[in-house]
């Protein structure tokens, strides 16, 4: 089995986490697992291939992100972009049942949390962005413009942490690309990062409770992304909580573990392989004014 150890993938950063896990949606050949001594990195594995080659292979190009069932005009079904009705969610979803990528739509938002104005829940990580890129898959488009022709030197430098940055919102939640608060700086991403950070999000399907708030329910956020949770008090904001494990798995069993893992049962932990997690931290804003979202982490 060939082996690859990425110091620029650190289980402690969502976006590394997401990314990591992205991998082995882009390329189910590739198996994921996290360095035990000290920081946890990311170890991608794969047999008979390596697997930064096995990525390089299924690395998506423009065409192929254009072609996603998230995209704002896609197989002639209506328009998506920020604001998404129940009647063209039920359309684009109708349209693509069975899609290798359906993901795209379900990992994003939901019909089974409607506000008072008709439209669809987001998903936590799938937060409003700035300006005029207020969705999530105009805001990948343009984080991949910045990555350029995929050779097996780019994305290593990417998963070693040597790529540069690039001025770029990316996905609109990672807490590093933010810069000082005092002088305003503008956002830096590693596009490769964020563009991966998107394909791992196909583990975290998105729910609600089936409540139309058309129909006189309260006007509140109540959808639920897998692996966000409430405090046990239930006063704090639902932080996302993720895990670093020490067996190889590919998609299916990462998606199992998820399944079967609960941060509160810590006497579990040994025995599914988990031997570090964290919860998310999110950022403060400054005033109400402030659209910034970011979360960062905080160790188990």
């Amino acid at each position: 089995m060939h082996e690859f150890i990425c110091p620029g993938l650190t289980a402690s950063w969502v976006n590394a986490w997401l990314a990591a896990v992205g991998v082995t949606v882009l390329n189910p050949r590739i198996r994921l697992h996290w360095t035990t001594d000290g920081t946890s990195l990311a170890v991608l594995s794969a047999d008979d291939i390596d697997p930064i080659e096995a990525l390089v292979e299924r690395w998506p190009d423009a065409a192929f992100l254009r072609n996603l069932p998230i995209a704002e005009q896609w197989n002639g079904e209506g328009s998506l972009k920020r604001k998404v009705s129940v009647e063209q969610f039920v359309a684009r979803v109708k349209k693509a049942r069975g899609h290798p990528f359906d993901w795209t739509i379900s990992s994003t938002m939901t019909d089974l949390s409607v506000d008072d104005s008709g439209e669809v829940a987001h998903a936590p990580f799938d937060p409003a962005g700035p300006g005029t890129v207020k969705w999530l898959h105009h805001r990948l488009l343009k984080a991949h413009d910045h990555v350029g022709p995929m050779n097996m030197d780019r994305l290593r430098d990417s998963l070693v942490g040597r790529a540069s940055r690039v001025k770029n919102n990316g996905l609109g939640f990672d807490c590093t690309r933010l810069g000082s608060l005092a002088d305003g700086s503008a956002p830096w991403v590693e596009p490769v990062v964020e563009v991966l950070t998107f394909f791992g999000m196909a583990m975290l399907p998105v729910r609600g409770p089936g409540t139309d708030c058309r129909l006189g329910h309260p006007s509140v956020s109540n959808e639920r992304q897998r692996g966000w949770r409430k405090d046990a008090g239930g006063k704090e904001p639902r932080q996302f909580v993720w895990p670093a494990w020490q067996q190889p798995l590919t998609t299916v069993g990462i998606d199992a573990l998820l399944d079967v893992w609960n941060p509160e049962r810590k006497q579990t932990w040994n025995r599914l392989g988990i031997h570090a997690a964290w919860r998310s931290v999110r950022y403060q804003r400054r005033s109400s004014a402030d659209t910034t979202r970011a979360f960062g982490a905080e160790m188990l």
